[in-house]
């Protein structure tokens, strides 16, 4: 009787596979417009990063491991935390040495590689990324359609193709360029569950701090 009941609580019990460092099959790179993002959170939480002499423009949010449904997260991994001047080091290109801290956490560990490695990967791609100057150019917070930063990154990068860039917008603004790239960093396309383009036709757009 008592092996029957174990038997059928295990049948009950919905058994997850946990996700394994290093298994995975392209990345997301997610650039942020810093002005937007402090609008929305940053500026609440008081956010160095949204501080006027930080001169942020396109930030970079995260490198993201991703399957070709879903995505892995919080990986158990062998490899050190990255130290306080590893992530320090990142804030030119992610705006925060925090945000550098829990990308590391929840997506980095999931590369399979160090945390060393990790920030250098993302610096490498962040840099292969020709990021439209035309918007640091505003001098007032603008409206427009989300298809327009799409089609600003089309123009800007001649070997990206429209499946595989979304912009994502959230309560009104243009939040996010999600580029997807294959492990080498090179453009693909993107999965079904992330080519979900924001379809707003005046999302608010902020100026440079």
């Amino acid at each position: 009787m008592h092996r029957l009941l174990v038997l059928l609580c295990l049948m009950a019990t919905p058994v997850t596979a946990q996700d394994r460092a290093g298994d995975f099959d392209y990345y997301v790179m997610s650039l942020s417009w810093s002005a937007n993002w402090c609008a929305l959170e940053g500026d609440a939480r008081g956010s160095p990063q949204c501080d006027p002499s930080a001169d942020f423009g396109w930030i970079l949010h995260g490198l993201w491991p991703q399957y070709e449904s879903g995505y892995p997260a919080n990986c158990p991994t062998g490899e050190r935390s990255p130290s306080r001047s590893d992530t320090a080091a990142m804030a030119d290109i992610m705006g925060t040495s925090g945000l550098a801290w829990h990308q590391w956490r929840k997506h980095g560990v999931c590369s399979g590689l160090s945390s060393e490695e990790y920030f250098a990967l993302s610096r490498e791609a962040y840099g292969r990324i020709n990021r439209p100057e035309v918007f640091r150019a505003l001098t007032r917070q603008v409206t427009l359609p989300a298809s327009l930063i799409e089609e600003a990154f089309l123009k800007e990068n001649a070997a990206l193709e429209a499946d595989q860039i979304t912009i994502t917008c959230k309560s009104g603004y243009i939040q996010e360029a999600r580029i997807c790239l294959t492990r080498d960093l090179e453009f693909r396309d993107c999965g079904r569950d992330v080519i979900r383009d924001c379809t707003m036709t005046s999302a608010q757009f902020d100026p440079m701090r």
